[in-house]
């Protein structure tokens, strides 16, 4: 399993969201600080959860980095977040 379908499967079974995407844009860093050869190190999660109701978008970023602490600390360099609650 790679990065990105840990991070879909963290965020998933957590947050039961209506919609999420996990877009690993690492090739767009290439050279960049924190790029690795390999890439895996610049993510875009964009989920829709209704578990994030009633929460600011400061908390629902805490909620995500929170789940994926152990990705960020295993070599994520970057986490772009698009999170709100379903219409």
């Amino acid at each position: 399993m790679d990065t990105r379908e840990r991070i879909a499967k963290v965020l998933g079974e957590a947050l039961a969201p209506q919609s999420l995407d996990v877009i690993d844009e690492s090739h767009l860093h290439k050279g960049h600080a924190g790029a690795r050869p390999g890439g895996e190190t610049h993510y875009r999660v964009r989920i829709t959860s209704e578990a994030f109701r009633g929460k600011s978008r400061i908390e629902m970023h805490r909620t995500i980095n929170t789940l994926l602490a152990g990705e960020l600390a295993a070599g994520v360099h970057a986490l772009a977040i698009e999170a709100k609650v379903p219409a």
